[in-house]
């Protein structure tokens, strides 16, 4: 399933591969993010239920320059898990650029496909418990067709990690863009396009919208493949979050995480409480619609999501054996950034979310280290004199807060 289109957009990613990336950066960090993280799947794919001792097969389908496959990889290998993942791209140049930073890292748990995800129907690859496909679906000829393509290697009780482009977050691109397309037309040559983009950028007017989006910064200053990808990119489809829920439904998947929770609460953004007092009589999918009208600032949604006949509850966060983990921020440093009222200061692009925590989140936060169960947790802390019925209402609260902002998961079974 192809058009000319699509031929340009092929030919993008081999000019440009996308992220840039150099090999050698590997020695000093690696690139963290959501969907794809290791934690996070256990915890938002999984439910905190499947044994970490069961082997993982990953997909990172459309997987570039390698990020997330790099960063699963990583994290299984840390770990000592079982399981592969595997890169699949069409782009000749981002799997050599991809295949040298795992070399850097010394990486021997991925298997490498240099093909179109479209292709995977019958290709004999997988099932794969798990599927990340990150800013691809909205540069396809058809997303539906790749959708159905990824869930046609879904393994049962798997889950996926998607993310496509949110308009509003994006005010700005589009209009750049329409004026890159005459300026700069399709049919130049590639260099030429950027050259014309990086000139426009210099002159454009103090009234374009794109002078006061932020969300642009790792594009613009990420190098040719950054700058093409965002103004140059020959297709790019943006979903609000509720036509991206009905084009999940129709593919037969539901979410079970809006990744930060938070950014979708209609509540961090409303004061009036008459106004949050309508805002709570809305279905789920219409509250995350109305958080993202609000807020007008959001420009990727990153969701986990399972086929909807297979969704099951996950594992009790309240339970006794219940294991909490931080996701990457360790716990001293969450503590640290507790201020006197008792609040964590989160910024979504800009936007400043107060999220108040209990008396007690310190000292509970401080034996989080994925190992120690709640009923140890809570045994401790009663050595200390807090009593249950202070601890348990001061862990619904700490749980409830950190959990909407994807900082304290469960871990999953040995």
């Amino acid at each position: 399933m192809s058009d000319a289109t699509d031929a340009r957009l092929a030919a993008q990613y081999e000019a440009y591969p996308y992220p840039q990336r150099d090999p050698r950066d590997e020695a000093r960090r690696l690139v963290v993010g959501s969907p794809g993280h290791l934690r996070e799947i256990d915890h938002w794919v999984f439910g905190a239920t499947r044994p970490r001792s069961r082997p993982l097969r990953a997909l990172f389908a459309g997987g570039g320059t390698g990020d997330g496959t790099i960063m699963l990889a990583t994290q299984l290998a840390r770990e000592g898990r079982p399981g592969t993942v595997t890169w699949l791209d069409r782009s000749e140049a981002a799997l050599r650029i991809a295949q040298a930073r795992a070399a850097a890292r010394g990486l021997t748990n991925i298997v490498w496909e240099q093909r179109s995800l479209l292709d995977l129907p019958g290709s004999g690859l997988g099932p794969f418990d798990y599927i990340d496909c990150c800013g691809v679906l909205h540069h396809l000829p058809d997303p539906e067709a790749g959708l159905a393509a990824l869930t046609a290697v879904l393994a049962p009780g798997g889950g996926m990690g998607l993310m496509v482009y949110a308009p509003h977050g994006r005010t700005g691109v589009y209009m750049v863009q329409d004026a890159l397309r005459l300026l700069a037309p399709p049919d130049e040559p590639p260099a030429a396009r950027l050259d014309a983009a990086r000139r426009v950028l210099r002159a454009l007017p103090a009234c374009n919208w794109l002078h006061a989006n932020r969300n642009f910064s790792d594009h613009i200053d990420g190098g040719d493949a950054g700058l093409y990808d965002l103004l140059l990119n020959p297709r790019d489809q943006a979903y609000t979050i509720d036509a991206f829920a009905s084009l999940l439904a129709r593919a037969g998947l539901t979410p079970t995480c809006l990744v930060e929770p938070l950014r979708y609460d209609p509540a961090a953004y409303l004061t009036d409480p008459r106004l949050r007092a309508r805002a709570d009589t809305l279905p789920p999918i219409a509250r995350a619609a109305l958080a993202e009208a609000l807020a007008a600032n959001i420009s990727t949604h990153v969701v986990y999501c399972v086929r909807a006949a297979e969704a099951t509850p996950p594992a009790d966060p309240f339970a006794p054996d219940a294991v909490p983990i931080a996701r990457e921020t360790p716990p001293d440093e969450i503590i640290r950034a507790i201020g006197p009222d008792g609040t964590l200061a989160f910024l979504f692009d800009g936007f400043r979310v107060p999220v108040p925590l209990p008396k007690l989140a310190p000292a509970i936060i401080k034996l989080i280290d994925g190992e120690r169960s709640l009923g140890t947790i809570a045994a401790t802390l009663a050595e200390r004199g807090i009593s249950a019925e202070a601890f348990a209402r001061a862990w619904r609260e700490t749980w409830t807060r950190l959990s909407t902002v994807n900082r304290i998961l469960l871990r999953g079974p040995a």
